[in-house]
């Protein structure tokens, strides 16, 4: 008796606006589960008190996944000033409060310091790992983890309003590694008078747009539709942010054996990243050297 199979060879993206109280791996199965998929990645962990865009890659797709890992990302937040709490969210117990409230002008100058290239100390409920184990896993058994800072990369960040004296409301956008709830907590103290997000929402992520989303809701009728096309983004769509390098149909066939092939690379920098395109399609994803593409990793499409 053969081998049953998982789910169906389901190949693209589907960019989906996760509700508040669902963590990232719980929205990926339940839209694994709405498109009978038999495999599916994300591109990047939203935390269960953030809303927004989480695009999940299907089959074939979950190969470009670290080709979007460095994109920047855009997001709009909420900060409560007066109040700072173990979590850096609403969700965590109050530490330290502030009678301080800061003026709108008061926080536009201080925003300078947080963008361009800067250090920033992951909050202490992270994923980040110390010493093999996760900061948040070591933050509820009572041990305070020694995270160091590390390099980030905030091209914007600005107020957007502050409806009143207790809360703020800003859009950023950043890089890999960053932590919107360690920008709330650091702005916090350099205007003396704490802070945490009560409300995060990411609006994109690279070529992946809150406009494009569906709603979570909106799996449920995917599945008894069976209407998955009519949803799913290309798999190309996840090479958007590396060159495309064009290739014949034998030099496909040459890629998928793992053969490095010239193509048509002219344009090409020499150890960059690129994607061989065969009339539009992925085939490979690679590294040009020497004046050849070399494959890394084959897409069978």
């Amino acid at each position: 008796m053969g081998r049953r199979t998982r789910g169906a060879a389901v190949n693209g993206w589907l960019v989906l606006d996760k509700p508040l109280g669902v963590s990232s791996a719980q929205a990926v199965a339940k839209a694994r589960w709405a498109l009978r998929a038999a495999k599916a990645g994300h591109s990047g962990t939203l935390d269960p008190q953030a809303t927004g865009v989480l695009a999940v890659a299907f089959g074939e797709a979950t190969k470009t996944i670290p080709c979007i890992e460095d994109v920047l990302k855009g997001y709009r937040f909420t900060v409560r000033w007066g109040a700072a709490t173990a979590t850096d969210d609403g969700e965590g117990e109050v530490i330290a409060t502030s009678d301080a409230r800061p003026a709108a002008a008061r926080i536009e100058a201080a925003l300078p310091r947080f963008t361009g290239d800067i250090l920033q100390t992951p909050p202490a409920f992270s994923a980040v790992k110390v010493d093999g184990a996760r900061a948040y896993k070591l933050a509820r058994a009572g041990e305070a983890p020694a995270l160091a800072a590390r390099p980030l990369h905030v091209a914007r960040l600005a107020l957007i309003e502050t409806p009143d004296a207790d809360h703020a409301t800003f859009e950023m956008v950043c890089g890999k590694g960053g932590y919107v709830r360690a920008i709330a907590r650091d702005l916090g103290a350099a205007l003396g008078c704490f802070g945490h997000v009560c409300a995060l929402r990411r609006l994109w992520t690279g070529p992946f747009r809150i406009g494009d989303a569906i709603a979570f809701d909106k799996l449920d009728e995917i599945r008894h539709s069976g209407a998955i096309e009519a949803h799913l983004a290309p798999v190309s769509t996840g090479l958007d942010d590396i060159p495309a390098l064009a290739v014949t149909a034998r030099d496909a066939a040459d890629l998928r054996q793992g053969r490095a092939v010239a193509g048509a690379g002219g344009d090409l920098s020499e150890g960059c990243d690129a994607w061989a395109s065969l009339d539009g399609a992925p085939v490979a994803i690679g590294v040009w050297r020497a004046g050849l593409f070399h494959p890394r990793r084959v897409l069978n499409l």
